[in-house]
């Protein structure tokens, strides 16, 4: 599967939060106070991020809130 350029921020989550932890997708939804379903759908690129998701990324693993919209915004629109 050819990868959209620019890449859905789902993918940064994955590698950038939970890959470098070694989290699985239950361990960074329970870290993230959301649902298994929820995270799996984000990182799958089946689902956006919400401003409500980028905050809780922020908290849990730091990085930016505002830099995961810009790229939610920049996927929506490529």
């Amino acid at each position: 599967m050819r990868m959209k350029n620019p890449p859905h921020p789902g993918l940064s989550v994955r590698h950038d939060c939970l890959e470098p932890l070694d989290f699985s997708i239950t361990e960074g939804a329970k870290v993230l106070g959301v649902t298994r379903q929820a995270l799996n759908n984000l990182v799958s690129s089946k689902a956006a991020i919400s401003a409500e998701m980028a905050i809780r990324l922020e908290k849990a693993f730091g990085g930016g809130a505002k830099t995961l919209l810009r790229m939610q915004a920049a996927y929506v629109l490529a």
